[in-house]
């Protein structure tokens, strides 16, 4: 069968190719693609080229597919994954395939390391590393675009999960963050902490009674606010406060007052900015954790803790990178169960728009760029589908589909673009 994708040769050359892709083994999946978000892991592999750590020295002269968040379906199953897999079936991948051989760990995965296997793709053969790791994961639930979501929402989902807390007298730590207990997001309402406040919020097993989430831009927070409202957080047991820091005098100490003065359990700073880590330490309660969940690209980042208080108010850290197989499938299964993730995504783009976008990422502002492989579309902003539909149909229907979601991505958006956009 031949595919279309986007393959990699070496830094900053990405090149979109078709060719043939050999008959699947018995211990292969072949697998069509249909969404794929695109990741500044992609980017940055893209302008490492040989020089990242999963990015085969010999791509010159084999190149690999990009993209790792990506959904599909599977086409065809090998003799040795019939008993668990079947033709038509949805499904989503888990990249991190970390696994030991012998003394040494693999780093390959699927959008940096292999030929036949990456996300900007129409089809793929998903290999034996993939399977015998259960990376490949079932999706029930409605569309594609949550799917390839689940890899972003799953380092949310993680990092709930890492933080933890000590009891007196124990040197055991309890993994989690406190149930009914009082937790602050900061510069949460961005994409990724839209996410955190719908995973937070929709959690049956877990939830804190408090929620503060805080930004420096008004009309960021407002926009949080129309799509996740405090009454929608009410009526599941959680007191929802946006908070805009940044037109207040000591933030720390309205901070504070908003939690009753005990300050908070647990405390995630997602953006890389110094204050604003400095803040989050300043307003942990006692066994507070604070969760530094912003990827820094500066190796030198550095914040001022304060170390008083990790002697004797027992506060202490913790940073997360991604998420694991299990947190892969908690987000396919509360996703499957109608959580959407569609806060993350601010544009949307067939194929054929996948090298510009990945090598210039750092500087297209918003979210995830969703991208349908099958699909030749130009990159294009969801908030600009209004005024390009004054003179393309096209658009004027996708803008009036996601105002039915006050401008957020949706299945039928999503449904109506695979029935109409045209093929790459």
């Amino acid at each position: 069968m031949k595919t279309k994708a986007i393959r990699l040769y070496g830094k900053e050359d990405l090149r979109l190719e078709e060719f043939e892709l050999p008959q699947i083994k018995e211990d292969e999946i072949l697998a069509k693609v249909v969404s794929d978000s695109i990741c500044m892991s992609s980017y940055k592999a893209a302008t490492q080229g040989t020089d990242h750590k999963r990015v085969p020295n010999n791509v010159a002269e084999n190149p690999i597919i990009i993209g790792h968040e990506f959904a599909g379906e599977i086409v065809e199953v090998g003799a040795k994954w019939q008993h668990k897999f079947k033709p038509g079936q949805k499904y989503s991948i888990q990249p991190a395939i970390y696994y030991e051989n012998g003394p040494v760990g693999i780093l390959s995965a699927p959008g940096y390391s292999y030929q036949y296997i990456g996300g900007d793709a129409t089809y793929v053969i998903i290999p034996k590393d993939v399977l015998e790791q259960d990376c490949l994961l079932a999706y029930d639930g409605p569309g594609y675009y949550p799917a390839s979501l689940a890899e972003p929402l799953s380092c949310v989902i993680g990092a709930m999960h890492a933080n933890y807390h000590t009891k007196p007298g124990s040197y055991i730590h309890q993994m989690e963050i406190v149930q009914g207990g009082k937790m602050a997001i900061l510069a949460g309402v961005g994409p990724m902490g839209l996410a955190a406040i719908n995973y937070v919020v929709s959690r049956e097993d877990r939830k804190p009674s408090l929620l503060v989430v805080t930004d420096i831009a008004q009309d960021r927070l407002d926009r949080a606010a129309e799509i996740f409202p405090v009454e929608w957080a009410r009526e599941n047991g959680i007191k929802l406060i946006y908070l805009n820091t940044g037109n207040i005098e000591n933030p720390v100490e309205k901070l504070k007052e908003i939690s009753g003065g005990t300050g908070y359990d647990d405390v995630f700073v997602f953006a890389p900015v110094t204050p604003v880590v400095e803040q989050g330490d300043a307003i942990l309660a006692h066994d507070g954790c604070l969760n530094f969940f912003a990827g820094p690209s500066n190796p030198q980042f550095s914040a001022r803790l304060n170390f008083y208080n990790v002697h004797y108010a027992y506060t202490h850290i913790v940073g997360t990178s991604g998420g694991n197989n299990d947190d892969m499938m908690e987000a396919l299964e509360v996703m499957g169960k109608g959580l959407d993730p569609a806060g993350l995504i601010t544009h949307v783009g067939g194929l054929n728009a996948v090298a510009e976008t990945t090598l210039n990422l750092p500087n297209i502002p918003g979210g995830k760029k969703l991208i349908y492989t099958h699909k030749n579309l130009p990159l294009t902003a969801i908030s600009d589908f209004e005024e390009k539909g004054k003179t393309d149909p096209f658009y004027d229907r996708l803008a009036k589909l996601v105002a039915k979601t006050k401008g957020l991505w949706n299945v039928e958006a999503e449904e109506y673009l695979l029935a109409n956009a045209p093929e790459v």
